[in-house]
């Protein structure tokens, strides 16, 4: 299986499909590069080069102890692109990615970086506060984190259910997206699990939003359960200019995987690629 070594010795597995102007994926929490597969085809098909990634502590990429901040994170990714010397490159984060993605920028810049995507991503800052009091409470991240720690299985079925808007009348989920969130969950450390909680919590964008000097495409869902528009995806669209937002009525914040707004958000993204 291809791997990328990472600066201390981390394996980070990735897929990589289809040739072209390469368009890099980064998932979210608690999933890893399979909850790209849909999106990874659309770009492949329509003449791109999609590559998908996991995590460190996720998937299939080593199963290590630490190293869950967003200042490795953003170096394990520019290891990667480093390592398979991409350049002219689209990044596509959802969720916590989004904090991977922009930490890059505010770490490494964009001399690589063509254009961004951010979906139902949690920049620039998750928890609420009193500049920020759209955001989630600190009592939700100690409760995720008890869940996480008293029993993992049955925790991330009851979650997938709040993170795909299965809770919604006429909501499109299947049964399938909440099993391959279970094991996507399941297949993450219960370590990177806990300690990522903490990181996409806390952990504040602002000063990396500011070195954005590219093209942004911002996708949010008016019904995100787990990352509120408005402390995220409205301002994130607010702060750098001449970003686009564009706002899915009653998106849910796995927009990517359930029918009907995953089409829509691959159509989306190939205009935005094409454009």
């Amino acid at each position: 299986m291809p791997h990328c070594t990472t600066r201390d010795g981390v394996e980070i597995f990735y897929k990589d499909w289809g040739s072209g102007r390469p368009v890099v994926f980064i998932h979210g929490w608690p999933l890893n590069g399979d909850a790209w597969q849909d999106q990874l085809k659309a770009v492949a098909d329509a003449g791109f080069r999609g590559i998908a990634h996991d995590r460190r502590g996720h998937g299939r990429s080593t199963p290590v102890y630490d190293g869950y901040d967003f200042d490795t994170f953003a170096d394990d990714l520019n290891d990667l692109l480093t390592s398979l010397d991409l350049r002219d490159v689209t990044l596509v984060a959802h969720s916590m990615g989004g904090g991977e993605l922009a930490r890059y920028i505010g770490r490494h810049g964009t001399e690589r970086i063509r254009s961004a995507v951010l979906l139902s991503a949690i920049p620039p800052l998750m928890l609420q506060g009193p500049d920020n009091p759209d955001g989630v409470p600190q009592s939700v991240f100690d409760g995720i984190k008890d869940g996480i720690l008293k029993e993992r299985s049955q925790f991330w079925k009851d979650t997938a259910v709040g993170f795909f808007s299965a809770n919604r009348p006429g909501n499109k989920v299947t049964e399938g997206n909440k099993d391959a969130f279970w094991y996507m969950a399941m297949a993450e450390t219960i370590e990177g699990g806990v300690a990522c909680v903490d990181a996409f919590a806390h952990t504040d964008f602002h000063e990396d939003l500011k070195k954005f000097d590219i093209p942004l495409l911002v996708v949010h869902g008016d019904d995100d359960q787990v990352v509120p528009i408005d402390a995220t995806g409205r301002r994130t669209a607010a702060l750098v200019p001449g970003a686009q937002l564009k706002v899915y009525e009653g998106g849910s914040h796995g927009i990517a995987l359930v029918p009907g707004d995953k089409e829509r958000f691959n159509q989306d993204l190939i205009e935005f690629l094409k454009s």
